[in-house]
């Protein structure tokens, strides 16, 4: 049974800090890329950061300079340290994973059931 249980979101002042934690179990194939998305309300969700195998990251523009993306290969674990945020950032944060049987296949996605990130002014 595959799993992605995201963990670390919480209520925080503005210019304040939150890391979050992501722990995927069960998916069959090696996780090529691993991201957070966000979904704020009323609002569709959109990619905040990625990082794939290698380590190579990937930031939206809103994002860049104050939020940090990380992964544990060996663990199957992808963390987002988020710093200076902001009431914008308040949404609904999802860990995604994205792994193939192998080069060419197509790409599963899995989610998990999200975590709120909440930013008070």
């Amino acid at each position: 049974q595959v799993q992605l249980v995201e963990s670390g979101g919480s209520l925080v002042q503005a210019g304040g800090s939150l890391r979050l934690s992501c722990a995927a179990s069960g998916i069959p194939y090696s996780v090529d890329v691993f991201g957070w998305y966000r979904q704020a309300g009323g609002k569709q969700r959109e990619l905040v950061a990625d990082i794939s195998k290698g380590g190579i990251s990937n930031y939206a523009d809103s994002v860049k300079g104050r939020f940090a993306i990380s992964r544990d290969n060996a663990n199957n674990l992808v963390y987002l340290q988020m710093n200076n945020l902001k009431p914008e950032d308040t949404a609904v944060y999802y860990c995604n994973a994205r792994a193939r049987r192998r080069y060419g296949l197509p790409y599963s996605d899995y989610w998990g059931s999200g975590t709120q990130v909440t930013v008070s002014s």
